[in-house]
């Protein structure tokens, strides 16, 4: 009997080690599966309305027709030193790891978060200095009420400081094609590469 106990004993601690180290190898790989900086969308909103925004050659563009492809949107302003530049550096990055795919299966949307100083003129300039003067990169501008109707859709604000800045998030969101949020990033910690394979699987999804 004492045999029998032992045996029951060995085999249960043997299981319960087992189903613990099952579980914390689990763990890991799905630790292993998160992104830096890389999150599910948490607003379900539709991110491309009929709205109609000035894009950095004078054209209006209204944002309803960016849908059927996945579209990446950030928001800068060309005034600003220190983050703007490094958002739009990211997104250098992203464009040049989707390569021939941007403008043709997906788009790049930059908004200005200034539209009270940049003028298409002063975003296509931003846009040649930074090297981000690319085929189905759009940088867009507008009166000011219809930016902040913009920035409502995806629950941000901007606040303008005394001194002429401007205070905003980092965030970049990808939306699908029906324009409606599928991944958003802290921008400044994401990858490129974690960005262009979410556009990817957001094309191979249709």
């Amino acid at each position: 009997m004492n045999r029998m106990v032992d045996f029951r004993a060995t085999h249960h601690a043997r299981t319960v080690v087992a189903t613990v180290a099952l579980a914390l190898l689990l763990t890991i790989s799905g630790c292993n599966r998160e992104v830096a900086g890389d999150y599910p969308a948490a607003n379900g909103n539709n991110c491309l309305p009929a709205i109609s925004l000035i894009d950095q050659h004078g054209t209006s563009v209204s944002l309803a027709s960016l849908k059927g492809k996945p579209v990446l949107v950030d928001f800068i302003y060309t005034s600003c030193a220190s983050t703007c530049p490094r958002l739009t550096a990211k997104m250098v990055q992203v464009a040049h790891e989707l390569g021939p795919e941007l403008g043709v299966k997906a788009t790049i949307v930059s908004i200005t978060l200034d539209p009270e100083h940049d003028s298409p003129s002063e975003l296509a300039k931003y846009a040649k200095v930074q090297g981000a003067d690319n085929n189905g990169w759009l940088f867009l501008t507008g009166p000011p009420a219809q930016i902040d109707q913009v920035l409502a859709l995806y629950n941000l604000r901007r606040d303008r400081e005394s001194d002429g800045s401007v205070t905003h998030s980092v965030s970049a969101f990808l939306l699908g094609p029906d324009g409606r949020q599928t991944r958003q990033y802290n921008a400044l910690d994401v990858s490129a590469k974690s960005v262009a394979a979410d556009v990817n699987d957001a094309l191979s999804k249709g």
